[in-house]
């Protein structure tokens, strides 16, 4: 693997890192998304495209802690629906790698995170029209129409191909779980499941292509700690949000990223 080791990082570099560790642990405990930012910080420091394979294992620390925090939120139905969709949008992701070279990888993932964003914004002002839950537990909106199924299938193949190409399937997805109706406990538990299973499905293919090997894990050894802090600081912040907030939180973060990505 193409980059470097424990001990070719500075101070400087390494404090970016961790706070980005940090920010990981916060967006998956209170706003999805934010770990954009995460990337954008990963990439600079490390070379662009092993930046992933280092990233990996520090997403999985967060999703686990995630899982446990918010593991009775889940809602198992939808996941169910995505999952295969998810499998070929990673599937294609792997192959793109094989020949994608960093600056196509940037643009493509910018403008999707950038589009879904924008039809979000969309569809959320159409939807403030109707009376909602105020209900933090509510299940989401029925998605087992034929609409539904093609919407579900759409945004599983995006964040597969976005989730395995640089670590960037967390806005797809939260664009998908806000569109469909779920509300701020359902939304997070539900992401925290999906993340979990198909980030560690991802470490057998990232390994493949070299983006894994012992000096990353040895540099993920030295950053996991600073997830911890950051997952505890989501989950103290995420009970003083209010819905609104919350999903304005989330829509900004996916724009933040998708710009970042761009440019680049």
């Amino acid at each position: 693997m193409n980059t470097m080791t424990l001990w070719h990082i500075t101070h400087w570099e390494f404090a970016a890192l961790a706070a980005a560790a940090v920010l990981v642990g916060f967006s998956k405990t209170a706003v999805s998304g934010a770990n954009t930012v995460s990337l954008a910080i990963f990439a600079a420091v490390l070379p662009a495209r092993e930046s992933t394979g280092v990233l990996l294992p520090i997403l999985i620390a967060g999703d686990v802690l995630a899982v446990l925090t918010y593991r009775r939120h889940a809602h198992w139905p939808t996941l169910w629906r995505l999952f295969p969709a998810v499998a070929v949008g990673v599937v294609v992701g792997t192959v793109f790698l094989v020949w994608a070279d960093d600056k196509v990888v940037r643009t493509s993932i910018g403008a999707i995170l950038l589009f879904m964003a924008g039809v979000t914004v969309w569809r959320r002002r159409r939807a403030e029209a109707e009376a909602a839950s105020e209900s933090e537990d509510d299940e989401p909106d029925a998605v087992s129409t034929p609409a539904g199924r093609l919407k579900a299938r759409s945004y599983g193949v995006l964040g597969g191909f976005t989730t395995m190409v640089a670590n960037a399937g967390g806005p797809v997805m939260s664009m998908y779980l806000l569109s469909a109706g779920f509300r701020k406990l359902g939304f997070l538990g539900t992401s925290a499941f999906f993340f979990l299973i198909v980030n560690v499905s991802k470490v057998p293919f990232s390994a493949g292509l070299g983006l894994i090997d012992g000096h990353s894990l040895l540099l993920d050894a030295s950053l996991v700690v600073f997830v911890i802090p950051g997952a505890f600081l989501g989950k103290w912040a995420v009970s003083r949000i209010n819905q609104r907030l919350f999903e304005q939180l989330v829509i900004a973060a996916t724009v933040v990223g998708g710009a970042q990505l761009l440019l680049r």
